[in-house]
């Protein structure tokens, strides 16, 4: 670089020159820590450290101490009961999802509340039944309890086994899927849900929300329909209701129709006003009273033959152990409905702990949804995660912490215990026409497409391959589709990334894409080149091609025909049909053919090797027209720039690839100058051996700027760039007329200017005219 001093003028060296990595500069190297410094220091033990672990185990340690009782019990209390009473509905709709008894639905929404109130570290998600993973565990209870007893005439002794199998494998599941939350919250891995993107969990949950419209629409009509599972499910479900559409039964549709108008509307109303209504109305217990009381009055199970929620467990029954068999079976299942509850579960405690402005751990959220789902399947629940619309109503309704949740808790148990006989009469057609009105806010997720398409198009290809995926393929299957495509387009931008041809911006020391600007000024000879990924084993052939189409020209060719050419005049001056004159070389014979042919069958590694013309009494300027018709292909740079800023890493392979394009460019007499790389790249590159005698340390440099005026400031001034003077007039005023491609880009600037953005030497000044 040229730098002012004073009043004369340095040129600066290249930032990382030799005697940077020299010893001299390692005489006090940095200390890293080890592995073993590092396993130390996990196991090592002291006060402060048992203490911080305690308080992260038991979060509630951490919050109860601190609570506000006189100011924050009342909201509480309301928050509590409002989302106890919405638990309570959809525990019993949600349980049909599962493809078990609706009873089950109150354990779901009991049981992991108790635990998640000491171990969780969100203050206002509502734990409990959702219903993704309500579908995702009925899947797996479908597949392994396939419901044939429709039209058929069983004992009852034969359902309550059927039953009671139904229950085991949702139990069993749901243990498992908390074994797994479990094992990856004490293994510290919660970072695995950054593998799920927003794209893909909205896509996803779209496709549930599908599934689970499927699923119920058996109910709301009132048809014999077995549940069914695996790919293409949805697909036959829908077939097996058309075929059997017209024994629908007309109390449950119109039942189911009537619910869910009133719900929609009174929740569009409850969005409207929510500013003036202290507490959202609660239509969803209304409508559910209303529609139990006139089940019973009007005797709607034997007059039209509606299927109810039927009898209802008093009480709590003792643990289960989980189903061994099942586990083997169902290890897919387990472990995707661990990763989705977690995901939904995590994402919706993120939004209100930066709305609310407290901390919540990652992995403490593993460990509590995991003890969570273990203590609920032992005691004949199901999976729980966070429902939107219960966590939506214990925030708005003045919930201050999990308080909240355990009084909600305390709702549940209260109907389990002693009012729970009071629901038998209601009709299943009512749940399921509750659980449809609730798909509202997934089945809006389709307006994210437009403008997924609009701002990146990859984003959008994941969210509708992950629909799509999941809702052919199944939600198991689905996941792992979507998450695999993910991936897929990762490597996609990483293996065909954008490469630009770069250019100084208005005289400044900014660079960027020549494309994108008008007013931009490119030295003669010099080209910036930008890669803006990093550069591995499966992009370094793409890169090698992008940079030979951005300089025009392949090196290796060039260096091939020149070591052909360098031949074929040695020759002709061993024969004595080359001469030099004071005009310079003549050839006195046009005679000479040499043979292609003969040229290709040489080895190959010497017409790579740098042309040699050392031994030679001439110059050779490669640039002008040579002797007998030799032709080699004329290059206009002498110098290239590699913007390696965003190249965090190069693999062993795509290093020997780099190392031989760059060694291609150098023995064509191009200087290469890399700038922007991170210290622990260049690090890499010399634990690798990449440097010799040809590559070089002194190429690297901090930024584009620095090495663009080096190479100014070390080529001869009279072709520092193809900026010339075209119009002098006014004073010193004029304009200068920069490399426009074919296009004319100019800007009004002043003598002085143009020295000053050049850094010229004050006396070179006068050489430009």
């Amino acid at each position: 670089m040229i730098e002012p001093i004073g009043n004369q003028y340095v040129v600066a060296r290249p930032v990382y020159s030799e005697n940077l990595f020299s010893e001299e500069h390692h005489k006090v190297p940095r200390y890293h820590k080890t592995f073993l410094d590092h396993v130390r220091l996990y196991f090592s033990c002291s006060p402060q450290k048992a203490k911080r672990i305690a308080f992260t185990l038991f979060p509630i340690a951490s919050w109860l101490p601190m609570y506000r009782f006189k100011e924050w019990i009342l909201s509480d209390i309301v928050s509590g009961v409002s989302t106890g009473l919405i638990a309570v509905l959809q525990g019993l709709a949600f349980a049909l999802l599962v493809n078990v008894s609706p009873g089950y639905g109150l354990y779901a929404a009991f049981f992991p509340v108790i635990i998640y109130f000491f171990f969780g570290t969100s203050k206002h998600i509502s734990v409990g039944p959702f219903p993704v993973l309500s579908l995702m565990v009925g899947q797996a209870v479908t597949r392994l309890v396939p419901d044939n007893s429709m039209g058929m005439n069983i004992t009852s002794a034969d359902a309550l086994a059927i039953e009671e199998e139904k229950m085991m494998v949702a139990a069993s599941v749901t243990v498992l899927a908390g074994i797994f939350q479990l094992a990856l919250g004490m293994l510290q891995v919660g970072f695995i849900v950054i593998y799920l993107s927003e794209s893909l969990i909205s896509g996803f949950t779209t496709a549930a929300a599908i599934h689970v419209l499927v699923s119920q629409l058996k109910f709301v009509l009132g048809l014999p329909v077995p549940g069914l599972s695996g790919p293409l499910s949805t697909i036959y479900t829908l077939e097996k209701i058309f075929l059997d559409i017209s024994n629908t039964n007309i109390a449950d549709l119109v039942t189911s129709i009537i619910i869910m108008v009133i719900v929609f509307v009174v929740k569009e109303l409850n969005d409207y006003y929510k500013s003036k209504l202290p507490v959202p109305i609660p239509i969803e217990v209304i409508v559910t009273i209303i529609a139990t009381g006139i089940s019973y009055a009007c005797n709607f199970k034997q007059r039209y033959g509606v299927e109810v929620v039927g009898t209802l467990t008093r009480g709590y029954e003792p643990p289960i152990a989980p189903s061994v068999n099942v586990f083997q079976q169902c290890v897919a299942d387990g472990f995707s409905i661990g990763i989705v509850g977690f995901a939904v579960a995590f994402s919706v405690a993120k939004v209100y702990s930066i709305k609310h402005d407290y901390v919540i751990d990652g992995n403490q959220e593993l460990i509590a949804f995991g003890l969570s789902n273990i203590f609920s399947g032992s005691f004949r629940g199901f999976a729980a995660s966070t429902s939107l619309s219960r966590s939506a109503v214990q925030e708005s309704t003045g919930g201050k912490s999990q308080i909240a949740g355990i009084l909600s808790a305390i709702i549940v148990m209260i109907v389990t215990l002693a009012i729970g006989f009071l629901l038998e009469p209601l009709q299943k057609s009512v749940l399921s026409a509750l659980v449809i009105v609730n798909l509202k806010g997934m089945l809006m997720q389709f307006n994210e497409i437009p403008i997924l398409f609009r701002k990146d198009k990859y984003d959008c290809l994941v969210w509708i391959v992950t629909f799509i995926a999941a809702v052919l393929l199944g939600l198991d299957l689905g996941l792992a589709a979507g998450v695999g495509f993910e991936l897929l387009t990762v490597v996609f931008r990483t293996q065909f990334p954008k490469c630009t041809m770069v250019a100084n911006v208005g005289g400044s020391d900014i660079y960027k894409n020549r494309k994108d600007y008008v007013n931009i000024y490119e030295p003669e000879g010099v080209k910036i080149f930008r890669c803006p990924s990093p550069i591995f084993f499966a992009n370094i052939d793409f890169f090698k091609d992008k940079l030979i189409a951005a300089v025009g020209f392949n090196p290796l060719r060039v260096l091939r025909k020149r070591n052909k050419a360098l031949r074929k005049i040695r020759k002709l001056l061993k024969k004595g049909e080359l001469q030099m004159t004071p005009k310079g070389m003549i050839c006195t014979s046009y005679d000479y053919k040499d043979s292609e042919e003969e040229l290709d069958n040489n080895e190959i590694e010497e017409l790579d090797k740098p042309t040699y013309t050392a031994d030679l009494p001439i110059q050779i300027d490669w640039n002008s027209d040579l002797p007998n018709n030799i032709s080699v292909p004329k290059i206009d740079m002498h110098s290239l720039i590699l913007d390696f800023g965003a190249v965090s890493f190069l693999d062993v392979s795509a290093m020997k690839g780099f190392k031989a394009i760059l060694k291609e460019f150098i023995r064509i007499e191009v200087d290469v100058y890399i700038v922007g790389t991170d210290s622990d790249l260049l690090e890499k590159l010399q634990r690798c051996d990449f440097f010799d005698d040809e590559i070089k340390t002194s190429m690297f440099f901090l930024t584009i700027h620095d090495a663009v005026l080096y190479v100014l400031s070390t080529k001869d001034l009279y072709h520092l760039s193809k900026r010339k003077a075209i119009e002098l007039n006014d004073g010193d005023k004029f304009y200068m007329n920069g490399n426009t491609s074919g296009q004319l880009r100019n800007r009004d600037c002043t003598v002085s200017e143009i020295f000053f953005c050049l850094d010229i030497y004050p006396d070179d000044q006068q050489k430009l005219f």
